[in-house]
């Protein structure tokens, strides 16, 4: 049986599924984000509930936020005491066994490529869009992460300089030690803090798709200028990666007027004769990281 882990910077779900990924049971638990020791050990208590569950070991694959450095040490800004660390290894010696990890968002791209909505496509571009931006790339149902395990991080690409000068906007820092990444502007972080740009206003996500649904001036210009950046985010996707499709994740994927804009704004960044990538919404949600960790292990 399969063991997948979606570790987040506050709760771990761990899921146990058949070989064909049906699913036995799911729970979640704290994450412990301070104490490396003590990281470790609640990996290995919930692997041995797995396993318990199972009635034998089961293969186990991990989504954890944050990269992975060519020597497999983690930076992760939303596991604190994971940073520096040789999760893969470290965990793979405790339990005597292969522990497969992949960032959480590869582990997105890769549950629906396989059984998701880019199920049946030959080349899937799963996009998380959410607290933070990032996603991943799947050619045959299997990743494409790279020698680095950066493959898909679209929240890295750089704010374009035409759009941040014609919206006056600044070049903000960003947790992974650069500035201008798009994902301080597209995420739903990104979103309030263009509200409050436009606006001046300090409002939640919530409260700013309200104030676009009344087609409150301010709430329209900054939905204009939150598609325009992500519009060019998903035309560079689609200029480097040529996928049938793009699925999106994320909390702002619920946002139906940010899919039903969607191609337009990639259409106004892409070249004249790009067919675009079919745009869907993701088709398990929430449960997709960890489906997709468990796959790791398959």
């Amino acid at each position: 049986m399969l063991c997948g882990i979606d570790i987040g910077g506050t709760k771990i779900e761990t899921a146990v599924f058949n070989d064909d990924l049906s699913p036995v049971e799911t729970w979640r638990v704290d994450t412990p984000t301070r104490d490396y020791p003590s990281f470790l050990s609640c990996i290995r208590q919930q692997i041995a509930k797995a396993d318990t569950i199972a009635g034998s070991p089961c293969s186990v694959g991990i989504g954890l936020p944050g990269l992975r450095d060519v020597e497999g040490r983690t930076l992760s800004v939303n596991v604190p005491c994971a940073n520096q660390q040789q999760v893969e290894q470290d965990l793979s010696h405790l339990l005597t066994r292969n522990v497969y990890i992949e960032n959480d968002c590869r582990c997105f791209a890769l549950s629906e490529a396989r059984f998701g909505a880019g199920q049946g496509y030959t080349r899937v571009y799963g996009a998380i869009l959410g607290t933070g931006a990032a996603g991943g790339f799947c050619v045959d149902g299997k990743l494409n992460s790279g020698q680095n395990h950066i493959v898909g991080e679209y929240g890295h690409i750089p704010i374009p300089a035409q759009l941040a000068m014609q919206y006056q906007l600044p070049v903000l820092p960003c947790g992974c030690g650069l500035s201008g990444c798009l994902e301080q502007y597209i995420s739903g972080k990104g979103l309030i803090f263009l509200h409050q740009h436009v606006s001046g206003e300090s409002l939640s996500t919530r409260e700013i798709v309200d104030k676009i649904r009344e087609n409150n001036t301010d709430a329209i210009k900054t939905f204009a200028i939150f598609m325009d950046l992500l519009g060019f985010a998903m035309a560079t996707i689609v200029h480097s990666y040529d996928p049938d499709v793009i699925v999106l994740g994320g909390g702002l994927s619920n946002v139906a007027e940010i899919i039903d804009s969607l191609p337009q704004a990639v259409q106004r960044f892409t070249f004249p004769i790009v067919v675009l990538p079919r745009i869907v919404k993701a088709t398990h949600g929430d449960s997709s990281g960890v489906r997709g960790a468990a796959l790791l292990a398959v």
